[in-house]
């Protein structure tokens, strides 16, 4: 059975049961401030789990893109050592939210893989959760009466906490679960070893398949359990391993999920995956084939999460993804000896296997293509530098590093330190800094790496930990509502607080209001600040997010009498320049579309009250005139005076057929708020001005690339253009005054460029002759130590006058080692060249000479091993470098 039928056959059945089917969500997390990704198959449905939003239906199913790679639940180490685990996985899932329970959701489990699966039973073992005293939660005794009624009962295994009671996180819904096991051995192995003994053992063949949650309980602050008001189901069955099992297969990049990706792999490489081998030592062919599958897991990662919008970065959710996809570059660089990108041309591949069921990887192939190419590209050359930095490293052992953090001698160690540092900075895992120095006869202290890590490790985690309260409620019941889009200020009460602590942030309060005018954070526009008063006291709002549905208020400090009427009050100088450059930020992409063309889509973008910033598609520069063409088609639309015309709650098929645009990567409702300026109509939930000559103008401030395809523009508008052209105006009155007030300042300026150019050539050409006069003397003090010609003296020359005349020297002269020492703008500057029959004889390296001088000048540099150069900050230590030049040769 192939994987679209096995996927198609879960929804139709679970359609069948009255289950409404949704899509996925996208992989990208933008409203839970608690995730990066989703993680699991409930991720999108949390807020119905809280009881602050209430489904379309109650009763859901559907397939869910998920990533592990982070937080509580991440896998990424474990991908491609073993043949079941993953980044990104299909969770294929059923929900019911206070409608069915146990009963059902086990019977339809059992249905659907007897039934219409077809799964022998005799294959196959569940679990029940065995209860827990300590948390005063029993045994599942109603789990376990009704899978007596359709298994064997050796066949039900009693499961503890760990395996058996799940947790969306350290707060919030939970409940025990009951877990499908599949045994895929052979007859044989079955024999020898019972499946029961091999379950949650980490037993490659025997895998759980199905986990059925059963929410029952809320998880407290302070670890303690209380009921759910309503009971839920949630489960979740991974779609990778039903297809190992329904195919016949015992790993699941046996099955036609992966095929398609490996065997471009193999196409690409030349090397062949050897189909399900694992070896507790890998050998030559199982580091080939760890290499494959990490390769082919997370080109589906990385793919579908820049599809979803989100390009790979240095910080937050960009940086993980960045991560996972050099994991797989550095796979394919040591086992593969792939040198050039190559990645990149399994989106294609992965495209056409699943753009039918996910149309976003279709749509977004080009994009996604170019941004991986381009992300390949760069992580190669940072490779390169990396590998030539510890082969340096390592070719100059035979100096004595006294800095612990490089080389340690003696034992021809490279140090944990260096090893961490290539882990860090360049991205290397530890098993290259190892082959490389294996290579090379010397080994890496792998004690001192760990240690290192784990240092780093829990530094990140203090830095990001954060202590949460459980809410107290003050009103019951969903009461709150936004207002905001018609008042800046309402009379209001506070429904529930609770309290935060991060190390970043210290301690603040999180406040919900029933009618609150506050904005929260979305879609690209900051939340509002403000405050909340009432006739005896004032609190500032510093923040507003979302969250599970819910307007959350950050401020520093509670009111005193949390149960006084208050109002609220949007400080309406900074919303009122958001929205500017919300507006801006729409008449802009229309700018963009039609004058670049309408490939260009939003890829991510920034409203503040300072300015905008827009992430797009495009793939080259945009040239100077493009981006005047752009400003001009925005003003015009400015002077145009067009009206906002807002479309609340407009069935979503309705405003795209009207014209609206929707981006990729947003989660939209049934029921949508369309942005209408002139022929600019976007899907927005963001605030706006009520007409484009409030924006009064616009100007665009800067232009560049920040992915493979991606650009990105930044732009002010209203007071801060007005700022901007002062600005201007103020540094070209300063430069005429400069100038002695010329009539025409350009041509005064260009005069001054011309004459600078010419004393420029005039100075050149001063120092050459007067290294040339210099050459002469400077030959004459030239002494012989141990068969080397050595000179070692200060010059009064710049860096490029000190290397002409090292040329110089060097042509005339065999067997020549000199240091030339210069002071320019008190900047001492150190100059290395010597002889190539000395390089190669005697194995002397300028670069390893610069790198030692240099640290008595407090500066640093390298070059090539007969030439080189460093810099330092410390012009008083320039003597005692000169002076310690002899200690190589001696």
């Amino acid at each position: 059975m192939k994987s679209q039928d096995i996927r198609k056959q879960f929804l139709d059945f679970f359609q069948s049961k009255g289950h409404l089917i949704v899509p996925s969500a996208p992989i990208v997390l933008k409203d839970d401030p608690t995730l990066m990704f989703n993680n699991s198959g409930m991720a999108q449905f949390k807020e119905y789990f809280l009881g602050n939003a209430t489904p379309k239906s109650p009763r859901i199913a559907d397939t869910q893109k998920c990533l592990r790679v982070s937080g509580k639940h991440n896998d990424l180490e474990d991908v491609g050592f073993d043949t079941y685990h993953h980044t990104m996985f299909e969770m294929l899932g059923n929900w019911s939210f206070g409608d069915y329970f146990k009963k059902e959701a086990i019977h339809w489990a059992w249905e659907l893989l007897t039934e219409v699966y077809k799964i022998p039973k005799e294959n196959l073992y569940v679990s029940v959760f065995e209860g827990n005293e300590a948390e005063n939660v029993p045994f599942d005794q109603e789990a376990w009466d009704i899978w007596k009624g359709l298994i064997d009962e050796n066949r039900i295994i009693l499961g503890n906490k760990k395996d058996n009671f799940w947790e969306m996180g350290d707060q919030g819904p939970c409940g025990p679960c009951s877990e499908i096991h599949v045994d895929l051995r052979t007859e044989d192995e079955k024999a020898l070893v019972s499946g029961k003994s091999l379950v949650n053992n980490d037993h490659p063949q025997v895998v759980e398949i199905w986990n059925n949650v059963f929410m029952e309980f809320n998880r407290k602050a302070d670890g303690s359990l209380e009921k759910l008001p309503a009971k839920h189901v949630d489960t979740g069955m991974g779609f990778e391993r039903l297809c190992m099992a329904l195919q016949g297969k015992t790993s699941n990049y046996d099955t036609d999920v992966f095929t398609p990706l490996i065997e471009k792999v193999e196409e690409i490489t030349g090397y062949k995956y050897a189909s399900n081998t694992q070896h507790p030592t890998p050998n030559t062919q199982e580091k080939t084939n760890i290499a494959i599958r990490v390769i082919v897991d997370h080109i589906r990662a990385v793919a579908f999460a820049i599809a979803d919008g989100q390009l790979p970065s240095n910080t937050g959710a960009g940086y993980v993804i960045r991560r996972i996809l050099r994991r797989a570059i550095r796979y394919g660089f040591t086992f593969l000896d792939t040198k050039e990108p190559f990645i990149y041309k399994l989106v294609e591949v992965l495209a056409d296997q699943m753009g039918a069921f996910f149309p976003e990887i279709k749509s977004q192939q080009n994009l996604v293509t170019n941004v991986i190419r381009e992300e390949e590209a760069s992580f190669l050359r940072t490779l390169d530098r990396g590998i030539y930095k510890l082969e340096g490293q390592i070719k100059s052992s035979e100096l004595l590093f006294n800095n612990a953090d490089l080389l340690t001698e003696p034992g021809r160690i490279v140090s944990g330190g260096m090893a961490f540092e290539l882990y860090d900075t360049y991205g290397f895992p530890l098993d290259l800094t190892q082959l490389i120095a294996k290579e090379h006869g010397w080994s890496v202290d792998i004690n001192r790496f760990e240690e290192l890590l784990q240092e780093q490790k829990s530094r990140s985690r203090a830095a990001s930990e954060v202590s949460t309260d459980d809410w107290n409620i003050l009103v019951d019941g969903n009461t709150e509502t936004f207002v905001g889009y018609d008042q800046t200020e309402n009379e209001v009460k506070i429904t529930r607080i609770r309290k935060i602590d991060s190390k970043k942030d210290g301690v603040l309060y999180q406040i919900v209001l029933d009618h609150t005018p506050f904005y929260p954070e979305g879609g690209g526009q900051v939340g509002d600040k403000g405050i909340l008063f009432s006739a005896n006291e004032t609190i500032d709002i510093i923040d507003t997010k979302k969250e599970n549905n819910l307007i959350i208020h950050f401020a520093k400090k509670l009111p005193t009498d949390l149960n006084a009427s208050f109002i609220a009050k949007v400080n309406t100088d900074l919303r009122t320049s958001s929205a500017k450059n919300h507006s801006a930020t729409h008449l802009m992409h229309l700018a963009l579309r039609t004058i670049l063309g309408t490939h260009v889509e939003q890829k991510g973008s920034l409203v503040n009250p300072n300015y905008l910033r827009f992430d797009f598609s495009h793939f080259s520069k945009v040239t100077d005139e493009e981006i005047k063409r752009v400003e001009d088609f925005v003003n015009q639309r400015i002077q145009e005076q067009l009206p906002l015309i807002e479309r609340r709650n407009i069935p979503i098929q309705q405003a795209l057929e009207e014209g609206a645009m929707a981006l990729f990567g947003e989660k939209y409702g049934d029921n949508v708020r369309a942005i209408k300026f002139g022929e600019s109509m976007e899907l927005c939930g963001g605030i706006h001005v009520e007409n484009t000559a409030n924006i009064w103008q616009f100007k665009i401030i800067s232009e560049g690339a920040v992915a493979g395809g991606i650009r990105r523009i930044e732009a002010i508008t209203g007071d801060a253009v007005k700022s901007h052209f002062a600005k201007q105006e103020n540094t070209l009155s300063e430069i005429k005054e400069a100038l002695k007030n010329p009539q025409d300042t350009i041509k005064a300026v260009l005069s001054l460029q011309d004459e600078n150019t010419k004393l420029k050539k005039q100075v050149e050409q001063l120092l050459k002759d007067k290294a040339r006069g210099l050459k002469t003397e400077l030959a004459a003090q030239i002494i012989e130590v141990n068969g080397v010609k050595f000179l070692s003296t200060e010059v009064d020359l710049d860096a490029n006058g000190a290397k002409d005349l090292a040329y110089e020297l060097g042509q005339n002269q065999t067997n020549l080692f000199l240091v030339f020492g210069t002071i320019s703008e008190d900047k001492p500057m150190l100059t290395c060249s010597i002889s190539k029959e000395l390089v190669s004889d005697r194995n002397l390296n300028a670069g390893q000479v610069v790198r030692e001088l240099g640290k008595y000048i407090q500066g640093g540099g390298g070059g090539q091993a007969f030439f080189a150069t460093a810099g330092g900050k410390n012009a008083a230590g320039m003597k005692e470098a000169l002076a310690k030049a002899i200690d190589f040769i001696k």
